[in-house]
């Protein structure tokens, strides 16, 4: 999850420094962060329908 978040991070700075803009880092690191709840999500789901 954090591994996430953070490559979603790094790839904004790296867009807002490519394209002089300060928006990219923000909007890619909340997408990243709903990614990476999504995923969690997912698999304890997965998780608990496999325990039953």
């Amino acid at each position: 999850m954090g591994l996430t978040i953070y490559l979603g991070n790094l790839l904004g700075e790296w867009l807002d420094e490519k394209y002089n803009t300060t928006y990219w880092e923000t909007s890619i690191s909340l997408l990243a962060v709903f990614i990476a709840i999504y995923s969690v999500i997912k698999q304890v789901i997965n998780f608990t329908n496999k325990q039953k």
